[in-house]
């Protein structure tokens, strides 16, 4: 029997129709769950609750915000149908209360587990930054997690920008209980590029044209996407003409033309150019830059021999620091500048290397030939000493051009061996000219030519033998230095200092002495002069002597008279000299 049957059966016994529908409902109640989904109709929507009859005893109630749209618009209406969830099935009022977000959630939650068994993309959008990654809204406004990690291929230093873009995901953790889901962007890029490259790789080829997109920038270069495989466009090959940095010419996304350089299919290396896919400049270069031609460039190098000038993208030039002034600069930047523009004259093309010689000074009239008009050797210049170097003396004759007195040219008599001991920078000095060398451009001067060389009259001023005067002016080791008159200067060897054996000098003579000296030897050839000191000892001692003998006659005469009758008028130098205690005690009496 059908409990229908049980129901009228019982009816008809006598019982009433209020406690059938009583037992009814408690069949009903019995079996509502907590926790499970229901449908219900929509009977009454209020301002804060919506009524649901569900075919309980009870309605539930459903508070009116879970009804709202993200933009919070209301959307219900009486006669709605809506799966709920039983959260209480009966409250302190008698009401069931119900759910409708929470019988969405899992809803979707029944949704994604069944997408996860069949392996499906699930889609969702990046709403919020997280720690570790980024919160993504999916179906039925769930929640997931995406890690930084999984984001993109490479990792992504600014996360933020992709708030709120929409992407295809798989999930790679799912747990129901826990309301956990992780998602990975990364595994579908990564399946995306290899098929990419795949299909990349198998019609690549050296020689072959492709475009790409700069994904990364270094220092020597940037990387290029050509489809699921990167090539390198080292910054050598991107421009025919100077590149200091990647970033000059690039920006990652740039859409770029190379050309496959080379290509390793085992380690899958590809080599690219971006120059190769032009002309090369310098295939032109001969024709367009002869010799003789005025040019305009702009300085983009300076080293310390030069400057470097680029006429057009890929062609430079070099202005040779020797070529920048007439007046030969120190270094070129004292001229030149980086960036600088600058009009100058092609001296020499040379294609195949490469190459162009340019000139600045061209530009302007040669101060050589301003000075070959005006000049010639012997005559007379009048300038400042520009430099003083080990071997000469450099002085300014005209504005860019110099001439130079060699240290041999400085005196007659002296021996300069360093110039800088007698002339300093700025000196003003006159000098002649020697000569010129028109190939070289040098012109040598002398300073000791504008007078009388003092040797052509020195052997027959001081002959040997001659004692005369002198002036010590410094002494040596070996012996010392006198001036016989001013610029000319003599040595007394130690060994012609005294009779006694002498050890230094400074125990005889000291600078500054006036002494009394004779000439030994003259050696024209080397200008030197030898002199000595002992010999005028010897010289004076003979004198004194002599002098003595000369006196003594005259008493002798003035004792004996004009005929000697003493016997002692006829004596000798020797026998007067016997008489004497010693030449030395003589020449002592003499002096006192």
């Amino acid at each position: 029997m059908s409990a229908a049957e049980t129901t009228t059966t019982k009816a008809s016994g006598g019982e009433s129709f209020a406690s059938l529908f009583e037992a009814a409902f408690a069949a009903q109640a019995d079996s509502l769950k907590e926790g499970e989904i229901v449908s219900g109709t929509v009977i009454k929507v209020g301002k804060d609750t919506v009524i649901v009859d569900i075919g309980y005893k009870s309605e539930g109630v459903i508070p009116v915000s879970e009804f709202a749209t993200p933009s919070g618009e209301i959307r219900v209406a009486v006669g709605d149908k809506v799966d709920v969830l039983v959260e209480i099935k009966e409250n302190d009022d008698g009401l069931v209360l119900l759910s409708k977000e929470k019988a969405d959630k899992l809803k979707v939650w029944d949704e994604i587990s069944a997408a996860c068994e069949r392996d499906e993309l699930i889609e969702g959008t990046i709403t919020a930054r997280v720690k570790g990654g980024l919160s993504v809204t999916i179906k039925g406004g769930v929640k997931a997690f995406l890690p930084g990690s999984q984001v993109d291929l490479r990792p992504i230093r600014n996360l933020d920008k992709l708030i709120g873009q929409t992407f295809a995901y798989k999930v790679i953790k799912f747990n129901k209980k826990r309301g956990n889901i992780v998602l990975s962007r990364r595994v579908l890029l990564e399946k995306e590029r290899d098929e990419l490259k795949a299909l990349t790789l198998g019609k690549l080829e050296e020689g072959q044209v492709v475009t790409g997109v700069i994904k990364n920038i270094t220092e020597y270069g940037a990387f290029v996407d050509l489809g699921g495989i990167d090539g390198l466009l080292h910054i050598t090959d991107m421009s025919w003409g100077r590149v200091n940095h990647p970033s000059e010419v690039f920006n990652v996304g740039d859409e770029v033309t190379v050309k496959v350089l080379k290509y390793n299919a085992e380690t899958e290396r590809v080599s690219l150019g971006l120059k190769q896919t032009m002309e090369d400049p310098w295939n032109h270069a001969e024709e367009s830059y002869p010799a003789g031609k005025k040019v305009r460039g702009k300085v983009v190098s300076i080293t310390d021999y030069g400057a470097f000038v680029e006429m057009e993208q890929g062609v430079e030039g070099l202005i040779h620091v020797s070529e920048m002034s007439w007046k030969k600069p120190k270094h070129p930047s004292k001229i030149l500048e980086v960036g600088q523009e600058v009009e100058c004259v092609v001296l020499d093309v040379d294609a195949k290397a490469k190459r162009i010689s340019l000139g600045l000074k061209q530009l302007e009239a040669d101060p050589w030939t301003a000075f070959t008009q005006k000049y010639n050797p012997g005559d007379i210049i009048r300038g400042k000493v520009r430099s003083v170097t080990d071997y000469g003396v450099f002085i300014g004759i005209e504005d860019g051009v110099d001439g130079m007195v060699h240290k041999s040219d400085l005196s007659w008599t002296q021996r300069i061996n360093n110039p800088a001991d007698v002339y300093h920078k700025g000196d003003e000095v006159e000098a002649i000219i020697l000569s010129v060398n028109h190939e070289e451009k040098k012109v040598s001067l002398g300073i000791k030519q504008l007078y009388e060389d003092p040797w052509s009259r020195i052997p027959d001023q001081y002959p040997s033998g001659t004692v005369l005067e002198v002036r010590v002016i410094s002494i040596a080791d070996f012996g010392v230095f006198v001036e016989l008159e001013r610029g000319v200067e003599g040595l007394i060897h130690l060994s012609e200092l005294s009779h006694d054996r002498v050890d230094d000098a400074h125990n005889v003579v000291k600078e500054g002495d006036i002494v009394k000296a004779e000439i030994l030897s003259l050696d024209p050839a080397e200008r030197r002069i030898a002199l000595s000191l002992k010999n005028v000892d010897q010289k004076l001692e003979t004198v004194d002597a002599m002098k003595f003998v000369a006196e003594k006659k005259a008493e002798a005469s003035r004792v004996t008279g004009p005929s000697g009758a003493s016997g002692r008028g006829g004596a000798t130098l020797g026998d007067v000299l016997k008489e004497k205690l010693g030449a030395t005690k003589v020449t002592e009496s003499v002096k006192e």
